[in-house]
């Protein structure tokens, strides 16, 4: 996808505030035993085209809005991703100023998942 200018700003002056974790990395603290939340923060079309099994839906649109109802512990990891992992490190940066203390973005969103081969699924 081709990115404004002015969204690539806010997005390269969030991202020294925000921790990314790759595909592998994710897949790892996902099974690691500890509770660990995937959050798909795309649109609900891109939701229903396919997501992450394991993932919750909560969008960027309604994120600081819903976040604190889907997950009330600041302390819970949560891993954000998106379609390409821009929109997920937004996301991050506004969960961390709402007082998340375990958040990360994950590199190359949705488009990096699937080329890894991560389970997914449509609907829901």
């Amino acid at each position: 996808m081709d990115h404004s200018p002015g969204f690539l700003k806010i997005v390269n002056e969030a991202l020294p505030r925000v921790k990314e974790v790759s595909v592998a990395q994710a897949r790892a603290r996902l099974t690691s035993g500890g509770r660990v939340v995937l959050v798909d923060v795309r649109e609900d079309g891109e939701w229903q085209k396919g997501h992450a099994v394991e993932a919750v839906h909560l969008g960027k649109g309604v994120l600081e809005r819903d976040l604190e109802k889907a997950l009330p512990d600041a302390g819970t990891e949560i891993i954000l991703y998106c379609g390409g992992g821009f929109r997920s490190v937004l996301a991050a940066d506004a969960a961390q100023r709402m007082g998340y203390r375990n958040v990360w973005s994950l590199a190359g969103g949705y488009k990096a998942m699937v080329a890894a081969g991560w389970p997914v699924k449509a609907g829901s």
